[in-house]
């Protein structure tokens, strides 16, 4: 009888596709889709809210201050997928991991949409940061599974419609909640980015039956092991909640800016410490070593190139502010200029648009033996990062000679430069950085991607506050600065790719 109902359930569920594809594809879709409104909504005015005075609803920190913030909070998120995916693993499994990743998304923004001073908006930070560790790493996860022994085209059609979804969630959310921040009430803003998550997770709920198995248990484990990963994760709860408890209690006197560079500092000599220890102590072997120094090289490449690139919710978004004409549709808003925010929607859209575009170009490029090898596309990648920095510069003289704001059309372009770069760079390095790791070291490999993304946006606030926030005449020569950096390492990284590919050994594809 068992059996029977067993048939009969799994004959019942069999035909659960849509357009090819299993059902629980459009669960997380839209899981996903709802976090990203989430997520880049109340970052899109974060440092916003933070910057305005005290009399129009925000919290008067000056711009370093705030960009100090908005890089640890961007960079936490990167490293608290780090624990998400081991609590995952161990304990909650997938499935719960993401429910109550988005329980505490949702409740963080709700915290924010609170009246309330600085301590309490840092809390709601905290929150969010760990739910979005929680959800975030996971919820790729099972989409994975969900196509569990399937590697061909399938498989990568449904990660592409994935994408799509957190491109589209994206793109909307600086629309509406950057309206309501800017227009109606800040409060209001965090509150919209909440609710978004609640839809998620009712949706995630509702139709988490689409998901059959996938992540429902934890990896399996003796109870030894389980009760091992019990004590480890209430150690860490335990020291998390001491250093919460001291940081919101004034007991010790926090300079946020030091403490976001000591953080950089730390996550710098964690990179190098993991290196040296496996290229060193690890058991390597040559070829193995080679492969190794080819990711260390990435890391740098990408920290660097995220510390540009995500100056878009800092440092761009201060000047979309401060120092562009946003009177087209003015006449919508009492000030007669349409939100800041708005920039925000520039790069999602552009992802959405050429992303296809790149694909077909890699594509094309590969038939006739002229696809440029991984270490080309991070150089072309960072040379795009450094060409949008010029735009800047430009644009950064045009007001001061002109004395006046300038057309959203030099923002847009620095956009769509930066955007080109990350499509050149950021897909590239996630399949390659699987590529080369040494089997036993996979999962560590790819925790550095996300440690590089992590000193990036750590970095990108603290220029973001201090170019940002500064006075307009020193902008070209900071702009300048970024562009000669970002041009200058993607140049390097083109002489040297030859050799780079080659140490890349058979994992290499395309030509230098």
């Amino acid at each position: 009888m068992t059996d029977s109902t067993t048939t009969t359930v799994a004959a019942a569920e069999a035909p659960r596709e849509f357009l090819g594809h299993p059902r629980g594809l459009a669960t997380l879709f839209f899981t996903e889709m709802w976090e990203r409104f989430t997520y880049y909504g109340m970052r899109a005015i974060l440092i916003l809210f933070m910057t305005a005075s005290a009399a129009a609803g925000g919290l008067g920190m000056s711009a370093e201050t705030a960009g100090a913030i908005y890089g640890l909070y961007t960079a936490g998120v990167y490293l608290f997928s780090l624990p998400g995916g081991w609590i995952a693993d161990r304990l909650l499994g997938q499935r719960n991991a993401v429910f109550w990743g988005g329980v505490l998304i949702a409740a963080g923004n709700l915290v924010l949409a609170i009246p309330a001073g600085a301590s309490l908006t840092f809390f709601g930070l905290f929150v969010i940061t760990l739910g979005v560790g929680l959800l975030k790493p996971n919820v790729s996860v099972l989409v994975g599974e969900l196509y569990k022994g399937d590697t061909g085209a399938r498989r990568d059609a449904a990660f592409s419609i994935f994408y799509f979804g957190i491109n589209l969630g994206a793109f909307i959310a600086p629309l509406i909640v950057g309206t309501l921040g800017e227009t109606v009430s800040w409060r209001v803003g965090f509150l919209a980015a909440g609710v978004a998550m609640i839809i998620g997770l009712v949706q995630y709920k509702v139709w988490g039956h689409w998901l059959g198995d996938a992540g429902v248990h934890p990896a399996p484990s003796s109870e030894a092991e389980r009760g091992r990963s019990r004590r480890t994760l209430t150690i860490g709860l335990a020291v998390l909640a001491v250093l919460v408890v001291l940081a919101f209690s004034g007991l010790i006197p926090l300079d946020v800016v030091q403490i976001a560079n000591v953080a950089g500092i730390a996550m710098l000599a964690l990179a190098v410490y993991f290196f040296g220890y496996v290229l060193l102590f690890g058991g390597l072997k040559s070829d193995e070593k080679k492969r190794v120094l080819v990711i260390a090289i990435f890391f740098l490449c990408a920290a660097l190139f995220w510390a540009g690139f995500e100056q878009a919710g800092s440092t761009f978004n201060l000047f979309a502010r401060d120092y562009t004409d946003r009177s087209l549709f003015g006449s919508f808003f009492a000030e007669g200029q349409h939100p800041a925010s708005w920039y925000q929607s520039v790069n999602p859209i552009f992802i959405l648009l050429l992303s296809p575009v790149f694909a077909w170009l890699w594509m094309a490029l590969g038939k006739r033996n002229l696809d440029p090898s991984a270490p080309a596309k991070f150089g072309l990648g960072l040379i795009q990062l450094g060409l949008g920095f010029a735009v800047m510069m430009v644009a950064a003289e045009v007001v001061i000679t002109s004395e006046r704001n300038v057309l959203p059309t030099w923002l847009v372009l620095t956009y769509l430069l930066h955007t080109t770069g990350e499509l050149c760079l950021s897909p590239i390095g996630l399949s390659n950085v699987t590529k080369l790791a040494p089997a036993r070291y996979v999962g560590q490999m790819m925790g550095t991607w996300f440690l590089g993304a992590a000193v990036g946006n750590l970095a990108a606030g603290l220029i973001g506050g201090h170019v940002g926030g500064g006075d307009v005449a020193d902008m070209p020569a900071q702009f300048l600065r970024m562009a000669l950096i970002g041009g200058g390492a993607g140049v390097l990284l083109l002489l040297i790719a030859r050799p780079v590919r080659r140490w890349m050994g058979t994992a290499s594809e395309g030509r230098s």
